[in-house]
This record gives structure tokens, C-alpha cells and sequence, in this order.
């Protein structure tokens, strides 16, 4: 078995390298994720941007909360193992299953009360497949239309895009493309 194409290896590798790019580049990921969204986010839109609570080694963006006027919302997932989107309108948050902060008090959103998913990974290829930390949360919301349909980008340092193919498992969805320190780019789609 090749160990370097598993998906086991793959993270143990991007986790360090996103690690120190993170610490590197914080300032940038910030100033260029809000230059992004203004591109791509119609501000009329009054829908909510899904966002998420950053992990350690994670590209911080909750700030977009005092820096946007958009809606935000942030996941939680269950003890089922399910996960939906709740707009955050406080700053009460309460720890959801897997002790990740989100304003679990409110009403789960609807895929169409959803504009735009920012998501965080360890590593994501130019045919948009993310590399996550292997609990299927994001694949599994994907994989209904209704929230498929809905533009998901990940939120990602440049030396964590790989230029070779990840590991890919049946279930895993493609997003649409990722913002590094660099900028907004596109996914490549399978026909390419």
C-alpha cells in the first residue's frame, strides 16, 4: 500500500504545513478574504454567508462578523452526527456535539437562507476536492442537492493547494474553488 497517497498521510502532512503558514500569513488571509467577498458576495443579497468557528492551525475569519455587514451563520453538528447552518446574531454561543462554539439557540437555517459556505481544510487540489480532518461533516451536508447548489469555498494558505490529485473516496464533493493569501480561484472541474 502506498502510504503518501492515503488520506491518513495527506493530513498529517498538510496539518503542519497549514500550521505555519497560518502563523505566517494571518494579516493577509484577512485583508484578502474581505477584498474577495466584495467581488464575489452580491451585497444586496441579504441571505447569510455560512462561515466557521476556526479549530487550532485554522485561518481565523470570524472577524467578518465585526467586518461585514452580511449575515453570518456558523455550523454545529449534533449528536446524531448532522450538521446545520444557524445564523449568528449574538455573541451567545453554546458548544455543539464536538464542542465547537455555534449559536446552537437559534433555528437551523434552510439551504435557500444560504448564499455562500466558506469551509476550512487541511489541503484542497485544483478539482476542488478537500482534504478535511476526515469526519464526512461537510461531504455529507454536500451531497443534498439543495445544499450542493449552493457555492462552497474553502478558506486555505497557498502551500496547502495541491498540484497533484488528494486521495479521493466515493462520497467526497468537489467546492467551486478556494481563497488563499493569494486571492479567489476556481476549481478546475472534472472535464478539464
Amino acid at each position: 500500500m502506498d502510504l503518501i497517497g492515503t488520506k491518513a498521510y495527506q493530513r498529517q502532512k498538510y496539518k503542519s504545513i497549514r500550521k505555519e503558514e497560518v502563523k505566517r500569513n494571518s494579516d493577509l488571509f484577512s485583508t484578502k478574504l474581505e477584498d474577495v467577498l466584495i467581488e464575489i458576495v452580491n451585497q444586496d443579497d441579504k441571505r447569510c454567508i455560512g462561515i466557521y468557528w476556526p479549530l487550532e492551525g485554522e485561518i481565523n475569519i470570524k472577524d467578518l462578523k465585526y467586518l461585514s455587514n452580511q449575515s453570518l451563520a456558523l455550523p454545529a453538528i449534533d449528536q446524531s452526527g448532522r450538521m446545520n447552518y444557524y445564523e449568528w446574531k449574538t455573541n451567545s454561543l453554546k458548544k455543539d456535539a464536538y464542542g465547537i462554539p455555534a449559536p446552537v439557540n437559534q433555528t437551523a437555517l434552510k439551504p435557500e437562507e444560504v448564499k455562500l459556505l466558506l469551509v476550512p481544510a487541511l489541503a484542497v487540489d485544483l478539482k476542488g476536492f478537500r482534504l478535511g480532518y476526515g469526519g464526512g461533516f461537510f461531504d455529507r451536508l454536500r451531497s443534498e442537492k439543495s445544499w450542493r447548489s449552493i457555492k462552497a469555498i474553502v478558506i486555505i494558505p497557498k502551500a496547502c493547494i495541491s498540484l497533484t490529485p488528494l486521495p479521493v473516496d466515493h462520497w467526497d464533493v468537489p467546492f467551486d474553488g478556494w481563497i488563499s493569501e493569494e486571492g479567489y480561484f476556481e476549481a478546475h472541474s472534472s472535464n478539464s
